[in-house]
């Protein structure tokens, strides 16, 4: 499904790209199907359909601006095909190791996609190994309580 939007800021930092209904209609996905998206027939990044006060929305990171050369107020083109392929996070040797001797590795499983990024990630992006530590105690932690 293609269609023309305006990449809107809400807040400070937060943007996104509104989606009209009826392409999330056409999609027939559901209301929040998991979707590649191409912006402008040149960037393309997979992300999931939200819903911000009744309005749907695909997340635009300030990575994914920078990378596809847009800003918020720009009208692009954009592109949505619902993602059928399997979300497979690279969880680091490390922390995967942590989560089986802590017993939640099940548990971790379990999680979406983007919480198990939310663990996973911090991780991988540390560059110290104190803060590397740190960052897979939390993640343990979280999946303890």
């Amino acid at each position: 499904m293609q269609f023309t939007t305006t990449v809107l800021l809400a807040k400070k930092t937060a943007t996104g790209l509104p989606v009209p209904s009826s392409v999330i209609d056409a999609l027939g996905s559901g209301k929040r199907p998991p979707v590649v998206v191409t912006i402008n027939g040149g960037y393309t990044y997979r992300s999931t359909v939200g819903v911000m006060d009744e309005q749907f929305l695909v997340p635009l990171s300030a990575a994914h601006r920078e990378s596809a050369g847009i800003a918020a107020g720009d009208t692009v083109e954009v592109t949505l095909v619902v993602d059928t392929q399997p979300r497979v996070i690279d969880l680091p040797d490390d922390l995967a190791a942590a989560l089986q001797v802590a017993g939640v590795r099940a548990a971790f499983d379990t999680l979406s996609n983007s919480r198990q990024r939310a663990l996973a990630d911090p991780v991988s992006q540390a560059k110290a190994p104190e803060t590397r530590a740190r960052r897979i105690a939390k993640a343990v932690e979280a999946l303890q309580g």
